[in-house]
């Protein structure tokens, strides 16, 4: 025998209860809600299972060619090339460096006068230089050369980076990335033939002068730059990157001291020692 169930009772006794802040329905099968907490609290008290370690990514050169036959390939045809640009064909011909497959649109390599006795070597591009194909010509390169300007530097300096490659999302090179671009900085320094160095940003110091301090320690210190093979040798000064100083401008003092370092070292009627 079934009972009828009136439906308007049935929405009165759900509304009731929504009033009341009920939201859920029982289940159809009873839970021991003490059982449930006595164990969330057992496990609470045992030591968490050892993290699965995911594995580090290859890296890149993983893929293809160990770093030193590409290291030795790079020197090979930066060896080979006589003058500028030469230099630079090779350098947008060189498929050595895997940030030239990472959504670069083309090599950035230098601007300034072939003889120029300073050497400014930077970082990395970034996108305003991937899009113009040269060094430091946005924001932070606007503002260093309004430094150079001022210190009376900016018709005697030759820029360049330490990777003629934008890399994704601006990030830092890494030490691959340069090293595999290193044997034509060098080459560049060969025919440049500059009196000194003046090393823009952290990544650029340290990979230079091969050295693990971070900027804000190397900063306003003269150091010895040497070529990979010994042969050569030259006086090198680390300064903040002009991308930091747009940030922290406080800083500019910092980087206005260094360029009048280099300023006043420069002139001297003999090579720096």
């Amino acid at each position: 025998m079934s009972l009828a169930v009136d439906p308007r009772a049935v929405e009165s006794l759900l509304a009731f209860w929504a009033d009341a802040g009920v939201e859920a329905a029982y289940a159809e099968q009873p839970i021991d809600r003490l059982a449930e907490g006595a164990a969330l609290l057992r496990a609470r008290s045992q030591p968490p299972p050892p993290a699965a370690v995911a594995a580090a990514p290859a890296p890149a050169f993983g893929r293809g060619p160990d770093l030193g036959a590409v290291v030795a390939e790079a020197k090979a045809l930066a060896a080979a090339c006589p003058d500028l640009p030469a230099l630079a064909a090779a350098i947008a011909a060189f498929d050595g460096c895997p940030l030239k497959t990472q959504g670069a649109r083309q090599a950035v390599v230098s601007r300034g006068p072939a003889d120029a006795p300073l050497m400014i070597i930077g970082e990395a591009p970034g996108a305003d230089e991937d899009l113009q194909g040269q060094p430091f010509v946005g924001r932070a390169g606007q503002l260093l050369d309004r430094m150079l300007k001022a210190a009376g530097l900016l018709d005697r300096a030759f820029v360049t980076n330490t990777v003629f490659w934008r890399p994704p999302g601006n990030r830092t090179p890494t030490p691959q990335e340069q090293a595999v671009c290193a044997p034509f900085l060098e080459r560049a320094i060969a025919l440049v033939r500059p009196k000194m160095l003046l090393l823009v940003g952290g990544a650029s110091a340290k990979s230079m002068l091969r050295r693990d301090e971070g900027i804000l320690s190397l900063r306003g210190r003269w150091f010895e730059w040497t070529s990979s093979d010994g042969q050569g040798e030259l006086p090198a000064l680390p300064t903040l990157h002009p991308a930091f100083l747009l940030r922290q401008p406080a800083a500019k003092k910092k980087a206005w001291t260094d360029m009048l370092m280099v300023s006043e070292r420069l002139d001297r009627p003999e090579r720096p020692h």
